[in-house]
């Protein structure tokens, strides 16, 4: 963590905006405080991304919520390119008097440099690879950058560093961390997949509890987590040698289908929940 706030403290001194990405169905659990920080003398941009795969609605909420605290914010599907024209928009309207001053100083062409930094699996890569395309082009080295960092042309007034930060997650939160469990930020090897699964399936039950009932064409009422997992497995025809239920294939399972938005677009938090408010 402390090389990676070094590092991340590094880049960001070069350049002119930050672009934070959070997971638009956990915009809370997926931002990380450590960016408050780092980037305080910046301008930033928080875009929510993978609404596809969110609530609209509660994706609204949140984009008030963080525009009420002062970010300027903007909804993003870094698969379809959909919102990013606009982070470059807000970038252009952000830095349009610093862009005129060097005119000013009769440096008539002044790049927008920014970088883009967010947890794991929230999107950096697709997102620069979708800005990064075949009309991108390698900008020329830049006085006072480190070696082996190169500036990518995205448009004529807008460049990207193209090592992004690589933010891990930071919490106390119990909550927080299941969260960035459920949307994939934490490597699935390193926690029991069943009972992910089944604290997957408490939540649901307040969120969206029809969403899992129409998935796998089940009911349940005061079912325990484990006992919806087990009603899962019947349904899919999940068994083991001897026909037990195989319980972690259908974890597995149950999260890989959330993840790829196949029970619905789902938001797993509202901003009542920030702890700050």
């Amino acid at each position: 963590m402390t090389k990676t706030r070094r590092m991340l403290s590094q880049d960001i001194a070069l350049v002119d905006v930050v672009i934070e990405l959070l997971d638009a169905r956990i915009p809370y659990s997926s931002k990380n405080p450590d960016i408050d920080e780092l980037a305080s003398h910046k301008r930033r941009i928080v875009a929510l991304n993978k609404a596809d795969l969110a609530d609209p609605a509660k994706t609204a909420a949140w984009v008030k919520y963080y525009t009420d605290k002062g970010y300027s914010v903007t909804a993003t599907d870094s698969v379809s390119g959909k919102g990013m024209e606009e982070i470059a928009d807000i970038a252009r309207v952000q830095m349009r008097d610093k862009v005129e001053r060097q005119k000013s100083r009769g440096r008539v062409f002044a790049p927008i440099r920014a970088m883009v930094v967010g947890v794991p699996n929230v999107g950096k890569s697709t997102l620069i690879n979708k800005y990064t395309g075949s009309s991108a082009t390698k900008a020329a080295d830049k006085p006072g950058v480190t070696r082996g960092k190169q500036w990518v042309r995205i448009r004529k007034d807008f460049e990207l560093l193209d090592t992004p930060g690589i933010l891990w997650p930071k919490f106390d939160d119990k909550n927080v961390g299941l969260r960035l469990a459920f949307t994939g930020a934490i490597n699935d090897q390193i926690l029991d997949r069943i009972e992910s699964a089944a604290a997957f399936i408490t939540l649901m039950r307040e969120v969206a509890p029809e969403a899992v009932k129409t998935r796998y064409k089940i009911d349940f009422e005061d079912d325990a987590p484990h006992e919806i997992l087990e009603k899962i497995a019947r349904a899919r025809g999940f068994l083991l040698r001897g026909g037990h239920l195989d319980l972690e294939r259908t974890a597995i399972i149950l999260l890989d289908e959330f993840r790829a938005g196949k029970l619905g677009k789902i938001t797993l938090e509202e901003p009542r929940e920030d702890p700050d408010d």
